[in-house]
Order: structure tokens, then C-alpha cells, then sequence
């Protein structure tokens, strides 16, 4: 019966090892969440919210403040999914602990009864009349081995109770920093609270003061978007464009949906697919305001904000670099002066759109990092955004996908 009750303990114990190990693969995920949305709202602070207010748009000042609340709404989320995992992880670990204690109970108690037992019996002489009153040596011999093993036996209960002693120390220890770690984690979400209402209440009240002027704001919404539109189009009619000639030059048909490429252009291009999630950031500092996709306007939830890339917010005269090796396809200037550069890597595309200043030409081979441009800072807003997109054979890719940590 105790040789089960310790095996059953051991598998006890192991599957709780085997738990809690995924358990901390767990929290420390949730953990590097929690981190780099704190992060997240740090570069709203610093990129959004630091400059002149009065200067900054109505539109742009709920478009800000939403971002925010979002950012601060998935923080809270997060650190409550870490508060749940603290409360199993302590609930099993009160478990085991319990466990522990039970056994370590039983390990003494039977350690005494040897020790009792040792005691009547613990002369030399008993012993030597022992092995002396054998029948024969055969007899003599097993006794002597007897002897030896509930020696050796004593010994290992002894130091099993010292190692389940450490083992419960250990684990009260553990407890009480879980326990600390969750009360942490209940206070700091209970400020994140607080500030989310406050940045709700500052919302609802912006969004309530535009009400009246609610089409008007929503033309300009409309009509940003329009033009951003117009230079996507533009610019993937020149992704296009090159495709074409690339087919033309090899003798194929320019209706073609894929690059023609070069030997070096292939390398190129397989060295970029196998880069993927690792490419550095385009620039050296930024937020991701708006992700790839369709999303709805902050302002209007009828009007759908569509991005064929990402707008990453930055701070002003921000150096903007190239994601990879590659060269320069094109340099895109149009009327309204939001100037984009196209790297061509092989059948892949980097379009950095929204630049001041350009600083590489057309044809120039450009390496990882190497400084392009400068982002443009908006009169009318104050904010430094660079719209970065990828495209393979003509088709957007989502940066999220390509760009480390995006």
C-alpha cells in the first residue's frame, strides 16, 4: 500500500511539473503581450499626444483617442487572462502543497516506527545473536543482507523526507510570490480602468461635439481616403507595368501575372520569402495606427478605412530605411507631394509612401537598412506617417506578416 501511495505521488507530482511548465510557457506569452501593449501606449503618448492639441484636427484627435482605447482595452484583457492563470496556478499549487504535506506526514510517522523499532533492537549484540541463531549459513547470510537493506532503507526514508521538506518550502515560496505577482497585477489593472473611463468619456464627448457636423466630417474622411486610393492605384499600375515588361523581355505575353526574373532576381526574391517575419522595421521608431485591411472609421462606422499596407505613426524628420536588399524601382512624386519610393526585390515590392525628402535614386541598389528618405510631417495634423506596403507579383501582402514584431 505505501509503495502504490509513492508511486501515485510521483505521477502526481510529475504531471503537476509537466502543468505548471505550461502554465509559465503561458504567462510569460501573456507577459510579452502585457509588455509591448504598454509599450504600445507609451508611443501613443509620445508620437499622439505631445504635441498642440489646438493644432490637431477634431477628426484626427477621436481617430488618436480611439486608437488608444483600443490599445488600453486589449491591455486590460491581457493582464486579466494573467490574473485567471495566477489564480489556477495557485489553486494547483495549493493542491500539491497539500499533497506534499500528506505524504511528508506519512514519511515521518513511519520513520518513527523505525526509529522505535531500531531503538529495541539497535545493540551490536542483538544483532551478532541474530545471525549467530541461524540455522546455517545460508540462513545467516539473508539475515545479514536484511540487516544491510533496512539500513539502507532507513537512510532513503530519511533523506526523502528532506527532499520533500525542500520541495515544500520551495512551493510555499512560489506560492507567496504568485500570490504578489497577482495583487500587483489586480492593482495595475484596476488603474488601467480608471484611465480607460476617463479616455471613454474624453471620447464620447468629441464624438458628441462633431454630431451636427457629422456629414461634413465624414466628406473629409471620405475624400482622404479617396486620395490615398488614387495613389495605390497608381502605384500598383506600376508594379503592374513591370511585370509586363519583364514578360515582353523574355518573349512571353505582358498579360502575364508573375515576374519573369534572373537568375540573380530569383536569389533575390527566395532570399526575401525566407526573410519573412524577420524584416526590420522601415522605420527606427513607430506605432502601427492603421493595419492592413478594411476597418471602420472612428468618426463614421458606416465608412470603411481601406489599407493596402500599414500607416506607421513616427516621429517628425524620422529616416526611413529599406526593409531589404534590393534597388530602386521608381520614385513616385505626384501633385499633392506625397512622394513614394518602389524597391524592387526580385517579384517582390516595398512601397514607403508619404516622404519628404528622398535620398537614393531610380536604378540604385540599396542594402537591409539603409536610409531611403524622410517621412513627411502633416501641416494640417502634426503627425509624421509613413504608409508602408508590400506587394508579391502585384498582389498586397499583409506587413504584419513580413515585418519582425509588427
Amino acid at each position: 500500500m505505501t509503495f502504490f501511495k509513492s508511486n501515485f505521488l510521483k505521477i502526481f507530482l510529475l504531471l503537476t511539473v509537466c502543468f505548471s511548465y505550461s502554465q509559465n510557457s503561458k504567462q510569460q506569452e501573456l507577459e510579452r503581450k502585457r509588455q509591448e501593449y504598454l509599450r504600445q501606449i507609451k508611443k501613443i503618448e509620445t508620437l499622439l499626444f505631445q504635441g498642440n492639441k489646438e493644432k490637431t484636427s477634431v477628426v484626427s484627435l477621436v481617430e488618436n483617442l480611439s486608437f488608444k482605447v483600443t490599445v488600453r482595452k486589449n491591455l486590460i484583457a491581457i493582464t486579466n487572462q494573467q490574473a485567471n492563470l495566477l489564480t489556477r496556478e495557485i489553486n494547483n499549487n495549493q493542491k500539491t502543497i497539500t499533497k506534499l504535506r500528506d505524504r511528508l506526514t506519512i514519511l515521518k510517522e513511519e520513520y518513527a516506527s523505525m526509529i522505535v523499532k531500531s531503538y529495541k533492537s539497535k545493540s551490536e549484540q542483538s544483532k551478532v545473536m541474530f545471525l549467530l541463531s541461524s540455522s546455517n549459513f545460508q540462513q545467516a547470510y539473508r539475515r545479514l543482507e536484511y540487516i544491510k537493506q533496512y539500513a539502507l532503507y532507513q537512510k532513503k526514508q530519511g533523506e526523502q523526507i528532506k527532499s520533500k521538506t525542500i520541495e515544500l518550502q520551495a512551493l510555499n515560496q512560489n506560492l507567496l510570490y504568485q500570490k504578489k505577482d497577482k495583487e500587483a497585477l489586480i492593482k495595475e489593472n484596476k488603474l488601467e480602468k480608471n484611465r480607460l473611463e476617463i479616455e471613454i468619456e474624453e471620447q464620447e464627448a468629441l464624438v458628441s461635439s462633431i454630431k451636427n457636423d457629422l456629414r461634413k466630417y465624414t466628406s473629409q474622411i471620405k475624400l482622404k481616403q479617396q486620395e490615398i486610393s488614387k495613389i495605390d492605384r497608381q502605384i500598383a499600375k506600376i508594379i503592374r507595368d513591370a511585370m509586363a515588361a519583364s514578360n515582353v523581355k523574355a518573349g512571353k505575353s505582358k498579360g502575364s501575372k508573375t515576374f519573369v526574373l534572373t537568375p540573380e532576381d530569383k536569389q533575390l526574391a527566395a532570399s526575401f520569402t525566407a526573410n519573412k517575419g524577420k524584416l526590420p522595421w522601415p522605420v527606427r521608431y513607430g506605432l502601427v495606427k492603421v493595419r492592413y485591411g478594411i476597418q471602420k472609421s472612428p468618426i463614421d462606422r458606416t465608412v470603411p478605412i481601406k489599407s493596402n499596407g500599414v500607416r506607421i505613426i513616427t516621429n517628425q524628420g524620422e529616416k526611413v530605411r529599406a526593409v531589404f536588399d534590393g534597388v530602386i524601382h521608381s520614385i513616385f512624386i505626384p501633385k499633392n507631394g506625397n512622394n513614394a519610393i518602389l524597391i524592387q526585390h526580385g517579384n517582390y515590392f516595398t512601397v514607403y509612401k508619404n516622404l519628404s525628402k528622398i535620398q537614393v535614386q531610380k536604378g540604385q541598389k540599396v542594402t537591409t537598412k539603409q536610409v531611403i528618405g524622410e517621412v513627411l510631417t502633416s501641416k494640417a495634423t502634426g503627425e509624421a506617417m509613413l504608409q508602408f506596403s508590400i506587394f508579391k507579383n502585384g498582389d498586397t501582402q499583409n506587413p504584419a506578416h513580413w515585418i519582425n514584431q509588427m
